[in-house]
């Protein structure tokens, strides 16, 4: 039987862990972050775990069960869309609302000064003309 790789660790100058793998002849021949090697180490199953994974299946659920929580699920999912594009259109009619409001509120203002402006021009105007008849 061949004999298996070893890895070694060591740490690097940033003080990451690294595995190190050495060939027969005791050499580096592959150098990995502990991180990412511990990583795909995770990800795959050994020989020993596949064996015996084929010996024990787990047993399949039902049918029903499945198609029930699928219907649940999306039945979540489309609830939730519809609450949030009334919550967009509420948000949207608020913010029309408010607007409205300001434009009609500033459009009043203006339109109170100009009549006050008017009113005060034309109050000046016929006190000067009866000055001005006064004096003649």
């Amino acid at each position: 039987m061949a004999k298996k790789s070893r890895r070694t660790t060591l740490y690097s100058s940033k003080g990451k862990k690294l595995y190190a793998v050495r060939d027969k002849g005791g050499r580096f021949k592959d150098i990995q972050q502990y991180s990412r090697a511990h990583a795909m180490d995770m990800r795959r199953t050994s020989k020993d775990e596949a064996a015996e994974g084929a010996r024990k299946k787990p047993a399949r659920k039902s049918a029903r069960k499945t198609a029930k929580k699928t219907a649940r699920k999306s039945t979540r999912k489309t609830a939730r869309k519809t609450v949030k594009k009334a919550t967009r259109k509420s948000a949207k009619k608020s913010a029309r609302k408010t607007t409205r409001k300001v434009a009609r509120k500033s459009t009043r203002k203006t339109a109170k000064k100009t009549a006050r402006k008017t009113a005060r021009k034309s109050t000046r105007k016929s006190g000067a003309r009866r000055r001005t008849a006064k004096k003649a």
